[in-house]
């Protein structure tokens, strides 16, 4: 599935194949009627491929969630957009759990759905679903290794400072313990000197 060249414009329903950039703003081609049409560089352009949907806890790309919505679907179309926004989030829900039904609008529910017919009508979601399927499961071993490592460091530190908490209350000791010898020390001195005086 490649999107890198998919774009979405603010005002105008689709999407759009961006064919080439212009001085005064780009050629693309509506994905639906096939025509060319030129666009001033003032519209609002949206790549697909930066397009996420907001979850709970993070957001999830729009190539993640046709991939989704592609496996759900045995790589067939999905859902009518023009449904209702309650059947809309009920699909929703099956699809992506996470997320976020407090920022994710009805409006954003039915660009999704369009969006992925309209790709699936030009034949622009060829996806591997067991090549897709083994690459996520090796970025999430991946993820839990690296999550394991952190905990082990953090252990390691853990264990390398408590002996240095330690270190300076028996550094404190030392320092009392030479000191004491001193005073003594000096209490000899002084009644030597004092014996002195008397047998003068």
């Amino acid at each position: 599935m490649d999107l890198s060249r998919v774009i979405a414009i603010s005002g105008k329903p689709g999407l759009y194949r961006l064919i080439s950039q212009t001085r005064g703003g780009f050629v693309v081609e509506d994905l639906e009627k096939g025509k060319k049409v030129s666009i001033a560089s003032n519209y609002n352009v949206s790549l697909l491929d930066n397009v996420a949907i907001y979850g709970i806890s993070q957001e999830f790309p729009l190539a993640e969630v046709f991939f989704r919505i592609y496996k759900k679907e045995n790589g067939g179309e999905t859902i009518d957009h023009k449904v209702s926004g309650t059947e809309l989030r009920k699909y929703m829900e099956e699809i992506l759990p996470e997320y976020d039904d407090s920022r994710v609008y009805d409006s954003d529910l039915k660009k999704l759905f369009q969006w992925y017919n309209i790709l699936h009508k030009n034949g622009l979601l060829n996806i591997d679903l067991a090549a897709v399927e083994a690459a996520m499961a090796a970025q999430q071993a991946q993820v839990e290794n690296t999550n394991v490592e952190a905990e082990v460091v953090a252990e390691v530190k853990e264990v390398e400072e408590k002996p240095k908490k330690k270190a300076p209350a028996k550094k404190a000791a030392d320092k009392d313990a030479e000191a004491k010898p001193a005073k003594k020390t000096a209490a000899k001195k002084a009644t030597k000197k004092d014996e002195g005086s008397e047998e003068k």
